[in-house]
């Protein structure tokens, strides 16, 4: 007869595999960390392999799809990804500039957006002006991105890393301990 411990663990991921992926995130946030110029080419270039290879699929469903009326939608989105492809391959440092400047128009306009909500908002919310005050920190770092996009892509990618080191070692927690508790059940035999 099945344990409850058993039936419960043979739903969780191996303990193996926490840690693969563990190990996998630190040393991806140490070498970004490390080489930070390199690393941000490797993911300019692996975009760029992603959209390539997203927009041939987009063009290969649109020939699947027969005389469908709106696979020219699909002709269209394949054709924007094999470009972006080719752009972020040939010429990774203008796709590079192109996210970061995207990043910074999204924080400006989320910015604008939490002012404005502020404002509207003020009898509603306890603190306005704080809500506000996160909208103009959104506006600051958008427009950071758009006066020092260099910058802003390096701190960008440093956040990226941070995030990676604390992932990995809080997986690695995680896989040891449950390493742990498969050591230290109890075993019942079949009664």
């Amino acid at each position: 007869m099945e344990t409850t411990l058993e039936r419960q663990s043979a739903h969780l991921p191996k303990w193996s595999s926490l840690a693969f992926r563990g190990v996998a995130s630190i040393l991806f946030g140490v070498v970004a960390l490390a080489w930070p110029g390199i690393t941000l080419a490797a993911l300019t270039l692996l975009f760029g392999a992603y959209a390539f290879v997203d927009g041939i699929t987009a063009l290969a469903i649109a020939v699947q799809r027969g005389g469908h009326p709106h696979r020219w939608l699909l002709v269209v989105d394949g054709l924007i990804g094999i470009g972006a492809g080719i752009v972020a391959v040939f010429w990774p440092g203008i796709t590079l500039l192109a996210l970061v400047l995207v990043i910074g128009i999204r924080f400006v306009v989320t910015g604008a957006l939490q002012i404005a909500a502020a404002v509207q908002l003020r009898r509603e919310l306890h603190t306005p002006l704080l809500y506000g005050l996160a909208g103009l920190a959104s506006i600051v770092l958008g427009a950071c991105a758009f006066v020092l996009p260099g910058l802003t892509a390096i701190v960008l990618l440093a956040m990226l890393a941070a995030y990676s080191l604390a992932f990995g070692v809080t997986l690695l927690v995680l896989a040891f301990r449950m390493r742990r508790g498969t050591h230290d059940a109890p075993i019942h035999a079949p009664a």
